[in-house]
């Protein structure tokens, strides 16, 4: 990354440490919300260092290594500058939401990702609180981005600054935008669906910047004023602070899981189906537990 781009993304990370995330914990005690508690920030705090360590390690070896050395074999495709940057945005964006979508669908990767939503706040310091061991696969979703003769540079530097709009969305703060930001973009009332446990809400609106991807795939749901969201998971974690169990819970849960059967098909549909999947119907997959949703029945299974 050239020094332009780290500058860049200094200017619009620096204001969400020294600036919003100070003034949205002071608004919220002055309304006597209270978005913050100083456990789940320290929590925050410690998975994003974690899944920044890990990262940084990572970057070398698949998002600049693996990546460089599949870039050889790009197309040969001449970009105007302008379109360039234009197509990179939304051509990330759309891997990101496949990413995103894989992560909720596949229950070995959900494993991952569950970290980032086992928190019952929500706040920005919600948005550092980062998948430990997403870095592992996220990069090899940009493949198609280097076939396509987009430098591996620009992409980590994209994807860098869509990091920073998807964690100023996680807020409750701001209420509707107006109703065109609200159809293009993922704003806050998008993002807090996505992170609440409401049996409607559960595996919706999994954009970072453009929301429009979920209206295309079915994915979408908006915030509704009689569904007020409830955040975290269905079922919240036994041990919320303990440093190496709200990492690896649902590793723990696969393992039990995998324990019930010697039926090597029902065994891989434990890894490889949705989150909820059970081969005897003892849990349920969010997609059976809205078909028997009603209103008024909002969380948990």
């Amino acid at each position: 990354m050239n020094e332009f781009q780290k500058q860049v993304l200094l200017l619009f990370s620096i204001p969400i440490y020294a600036i919003i995330i100070p003034l949205e914990i002071l608004l919220s005690n002055f309304r006597h919300r209270k978005f913050y508690s100083w456990k789940e920030t320290v929590v925050n705090i410690y998975l994003n260092l974690l899944n920044a360590g890990i990262d940084l390690l990572l970057r070398l070896f698949i998002a600049f290594a693996l990546l460089n050395f599949i870039y050889q074999y790009h197309f040969a495709i001449e970009w105007n500058p302008v379109v360039y940057w234009v197509v990179l945005l939304f051509g990330e964006d759309l891997l990101f939401w496949t990413e995103h979508y894989v992560d909720h669908s596949v229950r070995l990767f959900w494993s991952v990702h569950v970290t980032h939503h086992s928190s019952p706040e929500y706040n920005l310091t919600t948005g550092f609180r980062s998948s430990v061991l997403m870095p592992v696969y996220k990069y090899l979703y940009f493949i198609p981005l280097v076939l396509l003769n987009f430098r591996p540079m620009d992409i980590v530097f994209m994807y860098s600054v869509t990091q920073i709009y998807g964690i100023l969305v996680h807020t409750q703060a701001v209420k509707k935008l107006p109703r065109w930001i609200e159809y293009i973009f993922v704003t806050p009332s998008h993002h807090r669906v996505h992170h609440a446990s409401n049996i409607p809400y559960l595996d919706r609106n999994m954009g970072m910047v453009f929301i429009f991807w979920d209206r295309l795939f079915g994915t979408f749901t908006e915030e509704m004023p009689e569904e007020i969201p409830y955040y975290g998971l269905t079922k919240p974690l036994e041990k919320p602070f303990h440093p190496v169990h709200i990492v690896t819970h649902e590793w723990q849960a696969i393992s039990k899981d995998l324990r019930k059967t010697n039926s090597l098909k029902t065994k891989l549909g434990y890894l490889f189906r949705p989150p909820g999947w059970s081969h005897d119907g003892s849990s349920k997959t969010s997609k059976e537990l809205q078909k028997g949703w009603k209103p008024g029945n909002t969380t948990g299974q």
